[in-house]
């Protein structure tokens, strides 16, 4: 590897960071510049989801005053992506890249959608259980303390389905769970993105330690991704934690967009 290339894998994983931390979609930054510099598609994805995967969990460490309280949320979400990784992973190293791909942004345009509405949505979810507890309903809570059991069930369901989609290609995950997360939960949004970043992080880390013993890796690469994307997670942390909530969800739109426009030119071009 020479040294430039060296340089630009690193400064990748930097951009890459941050932006999963902000709000995801760091591989559609490094994949183009690992295939670019010539590594084959499925070398530069299990090696992007290994090098990526630490810079999750700093960004993740960067968002723990937001994560007090959720304890109980994460545990019961945490197994659901990662077994969601597993089968996705599995997927990965079985199926045709086209099979997948296809849907893709159809997938993504749909979570953005989700953003878009999210805070009407999430209102009228507070006006019902208002009504509710008018009635003599206990009141909701954060995280799952607040859901009913149909509610949550579907919750753990979808984080399962999105850890599927992370296990596989990992790019706007966190515009999903985002999505997902701003509809069914009534959480501040910043506390939502501290629970996508932990999500993510228990995505990544799966995958990467079934694509290390299974699938072709350049572990140059994972390496320099490694340090860019533990800098840039603390970087996005500074950055995410500061946004107000209409600045966050305009930048998880802005980057789901730029995410469908890549993928699709990658796909039919």
């Amino acid at each position: 590897m020479v040294w430039w290339h060296a340089v630009l894998i690193a400064v990748a994983g930097v951009w890459a960071g941050t932006i999963n931390t902000v709000v995801g979609s760091g591989t559609l930054v490094t994949f183009p510049v690992l295939v670019a510099l010539g590594f084959p598609p499925v070398t530069a994805t299990t090696s992007n989801a290994i090098g990526l995967a630490p810079g999750t969990v700093s960004g993740a460490i960067g968002y723990r005053h937001e994560l007090r309280g959720q304890t109980r949320t994460l545990l019961s979400f945490i197994p659901a992506s990662m077994l969601g990784a597993v089968v996705g992973a599995i997927l990965l190293l079985s199926l045709p890249s086209d099979a997948f791909e296809m849907i893709v942004p159809v997938l993504i345009v749909l979570a953005l959608v989700l953003v878009v509405i999210q805070p009407r949505v999430s209102a009228w979810v507070a006006r019902r259980r208002e009504r509710e507890h008018a009635d003599g309903a206990p009141a909701a809570g954060p995280g799952l303390s607040g859901q009913s059991a149909k509610s949550a069930a579907l919750l753990v369901t979808l984080i399962f389905v999105v850890g599927i989609y992370g296990g596989y290609f990992t790019a706007a995950q966190g515009v999903m769970l985002m999505a997902i997360m701003g509809v069914l939960m009534t959480d501040p949004i910043q506390t939502l993105n501290g629970i996508k970043n932990v999500l993510s992080s228990a995505v990544n880390i799966v995958a990467g330690i079934i694509y290390a013993f299974t699938a072709p890796i350049s572990w140059p690469v994972v390496a320099l991704l490694a340090v860019g994307s533990i800098i840039g997670g603390q970087i996005g942390a500074k950055i995410g934690r500061k946004l107000s909530p209409k600045m966050l969800r305009g930048a998880i739109v802005a980057i789901g967009l730029a995410a469908v426009i890549q993928l699709v030119a990658t796909h039919w071009l």
